[in-house]
């Protein structure tokens, strides 16, 4: 049984920052890749920030050179450091796990920045 748990979101103002978590717990491993998605109102789920197997990032051409995906193993927490918000990266950000038993996301946590 895996069980991701999502933080750190919220209300910023554009220019703003915000980390987002996900804590993961059970059987997580071997991992194919981890990331993060997020769906905007009326829009369909997009790729926000993935970690492959081989530890290769890639961003959304949107989000290059304002988040950052990291991934800190030893907590099996995944992070996406927002900077420079605008509002049009106001959605819900969702956590991603594939892994060898199945792929699973998190509840979804609320990003919403203010113009």
């Amino acid at each position: 049984q895996v069980q991701l748990v999502e933080s750190g979101g919220g209300l910023v103002q554009a220019g703003g920052s915000l980390r987002l978590s996900c804590a993961a717990s059970g059987s997580i491993s071997p991992t194919y890749a981890v990331g993060w998605y997020r769906r905007a109102p009326g829009k369909q789920r997009e790729v926000v920030a993935i970690i492959t197997s081989g530890d290769t990032t890639n961003y959304a051409d949107s989000v290059k050179g304002r988040f950052t995906i990291l991934r800190d193993n030893a907590k099996n927490t995944l992070y996406l450091q927002m900077n420079s918000l605008k509002p049009e990266d106001t959605a819900v950000y969702y956590c991603n796990y594939n892994t060898l038993r199945g792929n699973y996301w998190g509840q979804g946590t609320q990003v919403t920045v203010s113009s």
